[in-house]
């Protein structure tokens, strides 16, 4: 059974969930409290949603120098897959390890409902379960979750398909920021989750660990974590071009 970490930071209320989930998605999640610097050989790693530090000073700020985020910094910086949900996304785009940033919502309101999202696309590793490009319902839960990012950096993620998801109405169409209903915390572009530029890194806000099964309401957010999980197994047994050319390399003295 594949590996995946779960940090925990103070603060965190979602890893309990997420660890959940990650069962019903056929992993075995391994829980990694925020001060210690190993990430126990996990083959992916889930950074929950909840309150990290509180969330003081704005949220995320303080939980991106704990110590499990240099591993998790160097992990990805490897090419390991990392989901950030919800406050993990606020510390991802605090660590830099994916782009634009967490604004308050624009009613200046913390946010509790369920709201739908639209994959931008099925190819990735945190998508690849889903079974078609359909409206998925997912609760958010956050006061900071206006995905904003400058003109350019938003160029630059349409042009190289860095949207993994937006907010969407019933029928699948995308709610910009003018919708209030669809997209209720006014992020730019109706974007709902981004991925870094080499593709192995995602935050999203809405949660897919709170609607895992249908007694939560939905369980559509379970073939994200089933996705995540698929893509860490497929890649842990396959060898990185790093492992590959070392051994080559020690076979050829």
């Amino acid at each position: 059974m594949i590996r995946i970490g779960v940090v925990v930071f103070p603060g965190s209320n979602c890893d309990a969930d997420t660890v959940h989930g990650l069962e019903l998605a056929g992993a075995e999640p391994v829980e990694l409290w925020h001060e210690q610097a190993s990430l126990d050989g996990v083959a992916a790693v889930v950074l929950p949603g909840g309150f990290a530090y509180g969330d003081y000073i704005r949220a995320g700020v303080i939980a991106r120098f704990s110590p499990v985020m240099r591993s998790v910094a160097g992990f990805a910086a490897d090419g390991g897959l990392v989901l950030g949900i919800c406050n993990g996304f606020q510390v991802l785009a605090e660590a830099g390890l994916v782009p634009g940033a967490l604004l308050r919502n624009r009613g200046l309101r913390f946010l509790g409902r369920d709201v739908l999202i639209v994959p931008e696309r099925l190819d990735t590793p945190f998508t690849e379960a889903l079974p078609d490009r359909v409206p998925l319902r997912l609760p958010i839960a956050h006061g900071e979750g206006c995905y904003y990012a400058d003109d350019a950096t938003l160029e630059e993620l349409e042009r190289d398909g860095q949207v993994l998801f937006r907010y969407a109405r019933a029928d699948g169409t995308t709610a910009w920021t003018s919708d209030e209903d669809a997209n209720p915390n006014g992020s730019l572009r109706a974007i709902a989750g981004v991925l870094n530029a080499a593709g192995n890194v995602a935050g999203l806000m809405p949660h897919p660990e709170r609607a895992s099964e249908q007694i939560l309401g939905s369980d559509d957010g379970l073939a994200i974590l089933r996705s995540l999980v698929v893509s860490a197994a497929r890649a842990q047994s396959t060898p990185t071009p790093l492992r590959t050319v070392a051994v080559a390399g020690a076979a050829s003295r």
